[in-house]
């Protein structure tokens, strides 16, 4: 079974960057089209952003032209870079396959306040 380990997340102003990270075990993870998922409190988790085994991203309305997802599959990593944050972004942000496929990991907080 893969596990997913997120990092990066932090406490932001509005309107800063944050770049996470999220480094998978095992060795299937270039086979996996991949996607980073947020969830609020209270709220469903989200799909925010997916990147094809080929590398080609697509995104959430909500999040595009703010964040690009990229991956290294040398690394079995994929990260999420994240531009012009709003409070609105604010969540436990998660990656997984695009169905999604893994156990869930921990995930790592984005806090976006003044």
């Amino acid at each position: 079974q893969v596990q997913l380990v997120e990092s990066g997340g932090g406490l932001v102003q509005p309107g800063g960057s944050l770049r996470l990270s999220c480094a998978a075990s095992g060795r299937d993870f270039s086979r996996y089209a991949m996607g980073w998922y947020r969830q609020a409190p209270g709220k469903q988790r989200d799909l925010v952003a997916t990147i094809t085994r080929g590398g080609a991203p697509a995104y959430a309305d909500s999040v595009k032209g703010r964040f690009t997802i990229s991956r290294d599959n040398a690394k079995n990593t994929v990260y999420l870079q994240m531009n012009s944050l709003k409070p609105e972004d604010m969540a436990v942000y998660y990656c997984n396959t695009n169905r999604p496929t893994w156990d869930w990991g921990q995930g790592t907080q984005v806090t976006v306040s003044s």
